[in-house]
């Protein structure tokens, strides 16, 4: 018998299922596109009965070529973007629309929390509040819509959803509900001094559901999720974990010292450390499954999202739409620096800079298509620098050894080779596998006692870019470009 197991993953862009053997070997994948509402400039929603529908119809795809190929599957886990809101009532039914971690309504009470207390608070849970945090989010609930808070009987994060669609069970895992910085590194359970920081009250915990380690198995695939998605009824489910947890898992990056690169909707720099050191000063520290580690990670919606957007923007409606593949591929007909002209990637603004907005500087009549696309992507990559050197301030130990690059700009060769100059460390680039669904998938098979020894990663040499001759210039651009983000900080605060 040919037994496999099943990572999903939900991103804020696609949903994917992928199954892998019981070597870690990808069998098939199925993705599609997930349903988002941008209700205004600052409020970014998800449909999430909607969303549930994508994710079934690509687990209904999966399972239809796996049973016809012989296989039986053993495990199913899920990850998912990390933070937002998605709230459900006692039936499990969704009380409004989800609130996506791209959405920034709540900076003005991030803005207004107390820096003394949020710093004590940041030493407890290693995350620094951000206005798509759920805790925050909560709080604006409680402020604007108390209705809604009245209503709802659980707190999920994304791949929360998806595991209560699939067993008809609240869970939450450490690595997520870590991540979204509602818990105590130390005792690893919920922390009342978030709510009373962000002004929430106590009782609202009662909205936080329990707390698994990620490969744990908490419930099984019902009967209402079989003939949705053609999966055998009593498959058990793991927890699961946040997606930015699931591709270093994916990627084999899960020592001390490791470093990956996720070049995402969200831009995602992590060090592997460890969990009994005092959290760096980054915006998340997340608990890893081995639980002597956890991740430090800068994090921002600010990667290939903006090329997306770029490309949405760019694209002659005339004769169809740019891709992604074509603005990057367009991007390389220019030389570096894009003649001088800068792109902040703040489209759907930034954690650590409130207000801010995507930006580009220096633009002249001599610059055209390939010159913005260019911008974008350097744009993109230096302030993946900006956070790596926040991760490499904060007294992280970061491997000598390449890093990991995962994502649009490792798919790319120049643009992997941009990361190597801009970063100025050689990068490893993670091809041929989705990574996150592999990170989740993994856990599936530790949770129902698969031998993991065949799942290790063993890196491709071949696959190395080191920093070649542009990083000079790209150094002089970086030291520009920090300059810029700084002087923009009034003007975005006017603005908005």
């Amino acid at each position: 018998m040919k037994t496999c197991v099943i990572g999903i993953d939900v991103g804020l862009t696609s949903a994917k299922a992928a199954a892998f053997d019981e070597a870690g070997r990808e069998i098939a994948t199925v993705s599609a596109p997930n349903p988002r509402v941008a209700v205004s400039r600052e409020r970014q929603e998800i449909d999430m009965r909607a969303l549930w529908d994508v994710v079934a119809g690509v687990l209904r795809e999966l399972q239809g070529g796996l049973a016809r190929d012989g296989w039986v599957v053993r495990g199913i886990g899920a990850t998912g973007h990390g933070n937002g809101l998605y709230l459900v009532d006692e039936q499990l039914a969704p009380v409004r629309t989800a609130i996506a971690s791209t959405d920034s309504r709540a900076e003005r009470i991030v803005a207004e929390l107390d820096p003394e207390c949020v710093e004590s608070v940041r030493q407890i849970s290693g995350s620094i509040p951000w206005a798509a945090q759920p805790g925050v989010l909560l709080r604006w609930l409680h402020d604007n819509e108390p209705e809604t808070l009245d209503a709802a009987a659980w707190a999920l994060t994304c791949k929360d959803w998806i595991t209560v669609c699939l067993t008809g069970a609240p869970s939450a895992d450490l690595s997520d509900s870590s991540g979204c910085g509602l818990v105590n590194l130390r005792t690893r359970e919920y922390e009342p001094a978030v709510f009373d920081m962000l002004g929430v009250p106590r009782d609202l915990m009662r909205l936080l559901p329990e707390l698994h380690p990620s490969d744990a198995v908490v419930g099984a695939v019902t009967a209402e999720a079989a003939a949705l998605t053609g999966l055998p009824e009593g498959v058990p489910v793991v927890a699961g974990c946040m997606d930015c947890v699931a591709s270093p898992l994916g990627a084999g990056s899960t020592e001390s010292g490791d470093v990956t690169v996720i070049v995402g909707t969200w831009a995602i720099n992590s060090v592997v450390v460890p969990a009994n050191a005092q959290p760096p000063r980054v915006t998340i520290n997340a608990l890893l499954p081995d639980p002597r580690f956890m991740l430090a990670m800068e994090v921002a919606p600010t990667s290939a999202a903006s090329i997306e957007w770029a490309a949405n923007v760019l694209g002659d409606r005339a004769a169809g739409p740019v891709t992604p593949r074509e603005l990057l591929e367009a991007a390389g007909n220019v030389p570096p620096l894009a003649d001088g002209l800068i792109f902040l990637p703040f489209i759907h603004g930034a954690p650590e800079h409130l207000g801010a907005s995507g930006t580009l500087l220096g633009i002249k009549g001599s610059h055209g298509y390939a010159h913005v696309a260019r911008a974008v992507a350097e744009g993109i990559t230096q302030y993946h620098r900006v956070q790596i050197e926040k991760v490499t301030s904060s007294d992280a130990e970061l491997s000598e050894e390449p890093w990991t690059l995962a994502g649009g700009g490792a798919k790319n060769p120049e643009w992997a080779q941009m990361f190597a100059d801009v970063v100025g460390h050689p990068m490893r680039r993670q091809l041929g596998t989705e990574l996150g669904a592999r990170g989740v998938a993994s856990l599936a098979a530790t949770g129902i006692g698969c031998d993991m020894t065949a799942w290790r990663v063993e890196p491709d040499p071949e696959l190395v870019v080191e920093p070649g001759p542009e990083q000079e210039q790209y150094a002089a651009q970086a030291a520009m470009f920090d300059r810029i983000i700084t002087a923009m900080g009034p003007v975005w605060e006017e603005y908005k």
